[in-house]
C-alpha cells in the first residue's frame, strides 16, 4: 500500500500490460479516482512498443518491458496486468528492488499483481480492500488481486458472513461476460455477433471453446480431476483465503455468456446463524462498495446493463432459501469484471 500519511506526495506509477483490457481500465481508474500520480508509465511487449494509446492523461507511448529499465525507474507502485507466467518470472524481483522514488525508503515498489500466480501463496496477501486490508503488513511489497468472479462475489458475501455467524455453505452459479477473456474475447463476441446476424452461419471461435454469440458455454479455464474447472475452484480457494475461513464449503459452476462486460452470479448461502432477507438487506446496505438493487415488483434488480462501468457491486433478488430455510438466503449479484473484478480493486489496494 502507498503511504497515505504524506498527503502531498505524488507517486510514480507503472502499468505493465498496459494495452490489455485490464491495463487500460487501470489507467482510467487511477485518473477517475484522482490517484496522486503524474501520467503513468506504460509497458507492454515488443510488439506494442512505440505505439501510442489515448488516455485521460493524453496520448501516452507504450514502452517495451525490460526488467532493468522498470527496476531502475524508481517506481512507487507497479500494476501488473499480465499472464501468470510473466508474473512468476518478474513480480517478486520487481518488488524486492530497493531503487524506489525515496532512496532508502522501506524497500521496493508496491507490486499489485492481477494474475493468478500468487493468489494462493501463503506469504502473499490476497486482498479485497473492504474486507481484509488488515492482512497487509507495512513491509508488504507484493499483493495479489483476486479472480474477478471471486472479488464480485466476496463483496456481497462478506457482510452476510459477518452479520450471521459466518457462511457454512455457498453454492454459486456464474454468468460471465466476454471481458473475462480480455479485449480479444470482447472483440471475438462483437465480430461473431455481426457475422452470424449477417450470414446466419456460426462464426469461428478462437478465444472461446465454442462460438459465444447467442450461446452459453459452461466451460471457463481448464477442467480439473474433480470435474470442476479451475475457474470454479478459484472461487472456492480464494474466497476461503480472503475470508480466512478454510472450513467454508463452496461449490461453483462457471458459465460464459454473450455479454461484453459485468459478470452476474446466482448465489445460495447457508449461514451458521438465522438469516432473513431483511437482516441480509441491512448488512448489505451498510457495506461500502455494495449497492442494494432489490425492488423486483418494479423490475429493479441487478443486471449487467446497469452494473457495467459502475464501481459498486449490485446485489438483489434477496429471498429466503427454500432449501436451507431460516439459515439460508438466495441472492443475485452483478459487478463490472474490469472494475470491481480487476482495475478498481487493484487501485483501491494501492490507495490503502
Amino acid at each position: 500500500m502507498t503511504n497515505n500519511d504524506d498527503k502531498n506526495k505524488t507517486f510514480k506509477v507503472a502499468i505493465v500490460g498496459a494495452t490489455g483490457a485490464v491495463g487500460l481500465e487501470i489507467i482510467r481508474t487511477i485518473h477517475s479516482r484522482s490517484f496522486p500520480c503524474a501520467a503513468p508509465s506504460l509497458y507492454a511487449s515488443a510488439r506494442s512498443a512505440g505505439k501510442t494509446v489515448a488516455t485521460p492523461y493524453g496520448a501516452l507511448t507504450i514502452n517495451e518491458f525490460e526488467r532493468g529499465d522498470v527496476a531502475c525507474a524508481k517506481y512507487d507502485v507497479i500494476f501488473l496486468a499480465v499472464s501468470g507466467s510473466f508474473a512468476l518470472r518478474y513480480a517478486r524481483d520487481l518488488a524486492s528492488s530497493t531503487m524506489t522514488a525515496e532512496e532508502g525508503g522501506g524497500g521496493g515498489p508496491l507490486v499489485i499483481d492481477n494474475s493468478s500466480a500468487f493468489r494462493l501463496v501463503d506469504d502473499v496477501p490476497l486482498v479485497v480492500p473492504e474486507i481484509n486490508l488488515d492482512s497487509v503488513a507495512a513491509t508488504t511489497r507484493l499483493i495479489a488481486n483476486p479472480n474477478c468472479t471471486t472479488a464480485i462475489a466476496a463483496m456481497a458475501l462478506w457482510p452476510i458472513h459477518c452479520a450471521h455467524g459466518g457462511i457454512k455453505r455457498c453454492i454459486v452459479s456464474t454468468y460471465q461476460a466476454a471481458s473475462g477473456a480480455g479485449a480479444e474475447g470482447m472483440e471475438e463476441l462483437k465480430r461473431g455477433c455481426a457475422s452470424q446476424l449477417e450470414t446466419n452461419e456460426l462464426p469461428e471461435a478462437k478465444v472461446f471453446s465454442h462460438p459465444l454469440p447467442f450461446n452459453v458455454i459452461p466451460h471457463i479455464d481448464k477442467f480439473q480431476e474433480n470435474g470442476y474447472t479451475k475457474e470454479e475452484m478459484k472461487v472456492a480457494w480464494e474466497t476461503r483465503k480472503i475470508f480466512n475461513d478454510p472450513q467454508m464449503l463452496i461449490s461453483c459452476t462457471a458459465v460464459r455468456i454473450p455479454t461484453l462486460r459485468a459478470h452476474s452470479e446466482s448465489i445460495t448461502v447457508e449461514t451458521r446463524a438465522p438469516i432473513t432477507p431483511a437482516s441480509a438487506r441491512e448488512s448489505l446496505t451498510n457495506q461500502p462498495g455494495v449497492a442494494v438493487v432489490d425492488e423486483p415488483l418494479d423490475n429493479v434488480y441487478p443486471m449487467p446493463l446497469t452494473a457495467t462501468s459502475r464501481h459498486d457491486v449490485e446485489v438483489g433478488r434477496l429471498r429466503q432459501s427454500l432449501v436451507f430455510e431460516e439459515y439460508g438466503l438466495d441472492l443475485f449479484v452483478c459487478g463490472d469484471q474490469l472494475l470491481r473484478g480487476a482495475a478498481l480493486n487493484a487501485v483501491l489496494i494501492a490507495e490503502g
